[in-house]
């Protein structure tokens, strides 16, 4: 499949798919973790490897993300996020990014990222 032409959907469910991939670029659905059970290390954690795994997906990696949204049930967990965030995103090629206090979806869940990235 070549994914630099066309509009191609991955993961498709009957409300949204977790990611789109169009001239080039990559589009992720909000990525919230699978076990709400833990803190905000353990959920950034989780949503930072779903986010690895689809990029991987499609032929592109951390290194190539345009641009990442961030949102946080509490911004008092900012310097927990942010301390899992240094660890994981690529020296020297920290993408833009926005962090901002949202209600999320489900009550449980501390953490939402979205990303846009380079194939």
């Amino acid at each position: 499949m070549n994914l630099m032409q066309g509009l191609h959907r991955f993961h498709v469910g009957d409300r949204l798919s977790e990611m789109a991939v169009y001239n080039g670029t990559v589009y992720l659905a909000g990525q919230v973790p699978d076990d709400a059970t833990q803190d905000i290390r353990g959920q950034t954690q989780q949503v930072l490897a779903a986010i690895d795994r689809l990029l991987g997906e499609a032929g592109t990696d951390k290194a190539r993300i345009l641009m990442t949204q961030i949102f946080l049930a509490d911004l008092a967990d900012f310097d927990g996020m942010n301390a899992v965030w240094d660890d994981w995103v690529a020296p020297g090629d920290a993408p833009p990014r926005a962090t901002v206090q949202a209600r999320l979806a489900k009550p449980q869940w501390k953490i939402e990222i979205v990303v846009t990235a380079a194939i």
